[in-house]
């Protein structure tokens, strides 16, 4: 087998055993200096990435963190929202629309039991009380 093969990797040894200590911290200073300058261009560039956003959609909401509770209530709002209780943020109109509404209850009680004993306590009750208002307020608008 050859040692010539390009193996599609670069291997840098960075350790400073034999230099003298001037050597040391003059690459350490530099690789602090590359490590700067890539954070500053990073920043940059998100903060373009930012402004264009911005600039190009109006006013933008920033996104919350994504996490199990708020993708709870966003499909909890989504059912609100088939219910007739509140307007539809992109057309601003206020409609019903019980099947989807169903579904939409039918769809978290699937996940509820899916998703039982792998949830903290918090997720939980959240879950519960969504689920049960949900199921009451649907009931409500049916009968």
């Amino acid at each position: 087998m050859e040692d010539s093969e390009d193996k599609g990797y670069t291997v840098k040894d960075r350790r400073y055993l034999n230099l003298s200590e001037e050597e040391k911290a003059r690459l350490r200073e530099e690789e602090a200096a590359k490590e700067e300058a890539q954070a500053a261009a990073a920043q940059g560039e998100a903060e373009k990435a930012q402004a264009g956003a911005a600039a190009g959609a109006g006013q933008r909401i920033p996104l919350s963190e994504l996490t199990f509770a708020s993708f709870l209530v966003s499909l909890t709002s989504s059912v609100i929202i088939s219910l007739g209780q509140i307007p539809d943020p992109h057309t601003g109109k206020t409609e019903k629309n019980l099947p989807l509404a169903k579904q939409t209850i039918d769809l978290l009680g699937l996940l509820r039991e899916k998703t039982r004993n792998n949830l903290t306590s918090e997720e939980d009750n959240l879950f519960d009380h969504l689920l049960y208002d949900l199921r009451m307020a649907y009931i409500k608008e049916v009968g």
